[in-house]
């Protein structure tokens, strides 16, 4: 079903600028050498009902950016399973109406994918991981879905995608919460060996893996190891041309 979207026309709008800042050991050298490139080329297609409100987050101790799109000609998403979508260092969700996000869904579900909705928040810098009091894979895993309920999304059938550091996260989310996510997606995902995605790679045994990366990142060498080091292989993997920036 997500997997379906994950394709390359999406991850043109999807990939961050800057890598895991923080827990994969990225070095603030490495992160600067990782520019957006291009702006990337959005689809002949319009955005649905896209949305962005703010949320109080007990999880994270304060307000967040709630959005959500849903394909243009669904309505406002009731009874739609729903994809989370965690960002990448460089990019909150109120960035995602200028990537194009709510275009690229209605474009691949004109294209063939099952209608589904996209739901994201303000999740910071601190890799999906919780720091002190501010845990924001609490709010992903607790409150995003009640969230998303609300908007009468099927919050029984959900996904899970992230870019750089939303690809690390949303990794480690899966492995977390073993059984709970339908499938995660990983485009150009800020992971490396002996990191907590490698240590708990045996808990996506079950959940379909899909992995991007392109084949300039310097991400790649990780990626394709953590694609060998799966218990299961990968539902997709993929590594086109292409850097860690937005046109990819």
């Amino acid at each position: 079903m997500v997997l379906r979207l994950t394709r390359r026309r999406l991850l043109l709008a999807g990939a961050g600028a800057a890598a895991l800042a923080g827990g994969a050991g990225w070095t603030a050298r490495e992160l600067t050498r990782r520019r957006p490139g291009p702006a990337p080329v959005l689809p002949d297609a319009p955005a649905g009902d896209e949305r962005l409100v703010q949320r109080a987050s007990a999880a994270r101790g304060r307000t967040v950016d709630f959005w959500t799109a849903v394909p243009a000609g669904h309505g406002d998403g009731r009874g739609l399973p729903v994809c989370l979508v965690l960002h990448g260092a460089s990019s909150t969700p109120r960035d995602f109406a200028r990537f194009g996000l709510a275009r690229f869904l209605t474009d691949a579900v004109r294209r063939g994918a099952p209608p589904f909705a996209l739901a994201g928040a303000t999740g910071g810098r601190l890799s999906w991981r919780r720091s002190g009091s501010d845990d924001p894979q609490r709010m992903v895993r607790e409150e995003l879905p009640a969230w998303c309920a609300e908007r009468g999304f099927d919050t029984s059938r959900v996904a899970a995608w992230g870019w750089s550091m939303g690809g690390f996260g949303s990794l480690l989310l899966a492995e977390t919460f073993p059984g709970w996510l339908r499938a995660v997606a990983a485009f150009s995902p800020a992971v490396r060996p002996g990191d907590d995605v490698f240590a708990g790679a045996r808990r996506l045994r079950g959940t379909p893996v899909g992995l991007w990366c392109g084949r300039q990142d310097g991400l790649l060498p990780e990626v394709r190891a953590l694609a060998r080091a799966l218990p299961e292989p990968p539902a997709r993997a993929e590594y086109a041309d292409g850097r860690h920036d937005f046109v990819y």
